[in-house]
């Protein structure tokens, strides 16, 4: 989507200035495998107008392979605003009912599919299932095509409550849990899916869903992981001077994961290189401006053998 942001702190209603974006989870996700040296598709619908054309340019840009876009001339790119705050919630208004991402359709996995069978990892969402019931049935047809080829599915639920109720989102992602090989649930996503408010104890509840991994992202507390081999590590947050947007940092997270696994370091390594992009992009207004490149993070890997 495009994001507005307003550029004067308080509630949108007195916002009068606003600074443009590019935003979605996938996509930061994608743009930020691609900073840390990965390479990354993403497949997505959006309108044949002027601000999908800014997302194209902006991902091709950074080098995501965007073959899988479908341009749909007859609904427009999604749009959203986000109020700035320096305390307190921020309030967001979307603009995606009837937009080009909502009708995405299993037809777009179908064409899409040699792609996620060549995949190293097939990431998802919980935005994506929210959207409409085609969205939802084109998520649950990708997973069931990475499964199929072998190809390890990553789940974020990233719970959007003002697309769907929390008790929809807790079945549907539940469902989407047993399809997956890692959640990166955050800690109140990790609480809402299992009714458990400790971490571990959720982290353990989800595993029995199905997945062979959870890692709970817990922001200033930094990172559990349990297997369901039994194995658990933790890492502390990585210290932040001055928290410019939080927003972002999840996705960041994501894709320092994706990264350490690309590179095949081990999960403590894996886990401290997530949370130090996850502080990098902290620092810089936007979801996704302030992602890190590889040189940025590589200390956080403990001069590793990084070798692909």
């Amino acid at each position: 989507m495009v994001l507005f942001v307003a550029e004067q702190a308080g509630p949108l209603r007195e916002s009068t200035t606003f600074r443009r974006h590019i935003a979605g989870a996938e996509s930061n996700v994608a743009i930020g495998v691609c900073r840390l040296g990965g390479s990354a598709t993403w497949i997505s619908r959006l309108g044949d107008d002027e601000f999908g054309r800014a997302v194209a340019f902006r991902l091709a840009g950074e080098g995501v392979d965007i073959t899988h876009v479908e341009w749909d001339a007859s609904r427009p790119t999604g749009v959203f605003f986000r109020e700035r705050r320096e305390a307190g919630p921020i309030e967001v208004m979307y603009y995606r009912g009837g937009s080009a991402a909502s009708a995405l359709s299993p037809h777009d996995v179908g064409a899409a599919e040699a792609s996620i069978k060549n995949a190293r990892f097939l990431h998802l969402t919980g935005i994506t299932p929210a959207l409409s019931e085609s969205a939802r049935q084109a998520t649950f047809a990708a997973a069931e095509v990475a499964r199929g080829a072998g190809v390890p599915v990553v789940l974020d639920p990233n719970i959007r409550r003002k697309l769907w109720t929390e008790t929809e989102a807790r079945d549907v992602l539940r469902d989407l849990t047993s399809r997956c090989d890692v959640l990166l649930p955050g800690g109140d996503e990790a609480e809402l899916l299992t009714g458990e408010a400790d971490a571990e104890l959720a982290a353990r509840s989800l595993l029995k869903c199905g997945p062979s991994r959870v890692v709970v992202k817990l922001g200033a507390g930094g990172a559990l992981a349990l297997d369901a081999s039994g194995g658990s590590v933790r890492v502390p947050a990585y210290p932040v001077a001055r928290v410019v947007d939080p927003i972002g940092a999840g996705d960041a997270f994501a894709a320092g994961f994706f990264a350490g696994e690309l590179r095949k370091l081990d999960l403590e390594q894996t886990l401290h290189l997530a949370v130090r992009c996850a502080a990098v992009a902290v620092t810089t207004p936007g979801d996704m401006e302030g992602f890190p490149r590889w040189t940025d993070v590589a200390c956080a890997t403990r001069n590793a053998d990084v070798r692909r």
